[in-house]
């Protein structure tokens, strides 16, 4: 409840709904299916149906299309109770010309389920819901119609109650199946897209505060010609009020002040030109380092163990998305941790791996199976204080995937309790001076 409430806050509701465009297409094919199907049955097969009651029923369909089509525009989205009402229009139009041309034991009436389908997804669950009871209701009332179903000469298909009945059984399976499918796989598409929506909205302000540097050089810059014209001026100003009792003591402070001003905005120029190759360059250990240090104030410690010379680690750029990746995956350590949170970094020729490791209770055996999804919930019931694995672990585990990373999430081995996460890349990917080829 409480990460669909923050979902809620962030998106809104608008994913649940459905554009009306798209529902006028889908009516225009189905008034078009069925004037098809009727035609064959009619003229081509010369079977006997009502075909007058049946021509009303598709031109009702037709002519509520078209002025749904001329009073809205086409970027019009419908609320979920206007949508439901559609659908439920349509359910009882393809009702009634099933029930004048055989009901059950006519081969269409599996249509019954495709506004079921596609109220469940594209509308809120209880919408869906009374749609679904309502469909289930129809085909039940099409059990009972005195209509035959539509066949050759003076024939009647006479179908047997209890095929009638299998009929009905099907079809209500059908739609409850299928409406949970649609149900299912609509939400975790909701749920994706806007948890990846999340992940851009993260990864760009990483990116605006690695940028930072270069806007204050650029202040810097701008601010240094205006600020040395006053700086001259004020100069001026003492020579000649040096000695005046009222305005001396004012003009030598702005002279100085002004001076300041230049002092600090030479620092911040310099600055920028001195560490650029430091900022766009960093060595993995740096990295490692710059994404810990947050994290040591904590109670829990952190235990950096490095395997592999300094002298032949990767020297990569830096990256936002790396950055914010690890410092997730460590911070989620610390908050599950009891105690330690050991981080391995190994490198060689071929690859890059970190692996963050923590003395807690370690992964539910439930978790394991869904970690990276969105909005799941957290590790362990015993730790629902510390916080979720949900939104939070799917953009880290999302960033470093598109850096190129292969990530891998366990328990530690027997014997020592705690979650073990494992990241590695190919080192081409971490070292800018890497041969590709290597």
């Amino acid at each position: 409840m409480e990460n669909q409430s923050i979902r809620h806050l962030q998106f809104g509701r608008s994913s649940r709904s459905l554009r009306l465009q798209t529902l006028i297409w889908l009516r225009w094919l189905a008034v078009a299916g069925q004037a098809l199907t009727v035609f064959v049955v009619a003229v081509v097969l010369h079977f006997d149906l009502p075909l007058l009651e049946a021509i009303l029923l598709i031109g009702a369909l037709g002519l509520v299309n078209l002025t749904l089509a001329l009073r809205y525009p086409p970027t019009h989205r419908l609320q979920p109770g206007a949508a439901l009402v559609l659908l439920g229009f349509d359910l009882l139009q393809m009702g009634g010309l099933l029930f004048i041309t055989g009901g059950l034991a006519n081969p269409f009436a599996s249509l019954l389920c495709v506004p079921v389908i596609i109220s469940f997804a594209s509308l809120p669950l209880r919408h869906s819901l009374c749609l679904l009871a309502f469909a289930m209701s129809c085909a039940t009332l099409l059990a009972l119609t005195p209509y035959p179903v539509p066949w050759q000469g003076n024939e009647i298909l006479i179908v047997h109650p209890l095929l009638l009945l299998a009929f009905w059984a099907a079809i209500v399976s059908m739609m409850a199946f299928a409406a949970f499918y649609a149900y299912r796989v609509s939400m975790e598409a909701t749920l994706l897209a806007d948890a990846l929506a999340a992940t851009e909205l993260v990864l760009e302000r990483e990116k605006h505060l690695s940028q930072l540097d270069g806007l204050a050089a650029a202040a810097a810059h701008e601010l240094g010609t205006p600020l040395a014209t006053i700086s001259v001026v004020a100069k001026e100003m003492e020579r000649e009020l040096k000695n005046d009792e009222k305005f001396g003591e004012d003009v030598a402070l702005l002279r100085s002040q002004s001076e300041r001003c230049r002092d600090i905005l030479r620092r911040l120029t310099s600055l920028s030109a001195e560490s650029e190759d430091h900022l766009r360059r960093l060595p993995l250990s740096s990295l490692v380092e710059e994404v810990i240090a947050p994290h040591r104030q904590f109670e829990v410690e952190i235990a950096l163990v490095e395997k592999g010379e300094r002298e032949s680690e990767p020297v990569g750029a830096r990256n936002a998305a790396i950055m914010y990746g690890l410092g997730n995956l460590i911070e989620n350590a610390v908050d599950f941790a009891r105690s330690r949170v050991t981080i391995t970094v190994e490198h060689n020729i071929e690859v890059v791996a970190i692996t963050i490791e923590d003395d807690g209770t370690g992964f539910a055996p439930d978790v394991l199976t869904h970690i990276g999804e969105p909005y799941m919930s957290s590790r362990s019931r015993q730790y629902e204080q510390a916080g979720g694995l949900g939104l939070g672990l799917f953009i880290a585990k999302t960033l470093l995937e598109r850096s190129g990373a292969k990530l891998t999430f366990t328990n530690r081995a027997t014997g020592a309790s705690g979650a073990q996460i494992r990241v590695v890349w190919p080192r081409s990917l971490m070292d800018i001076n890497s041969d590709p080829a290597i």
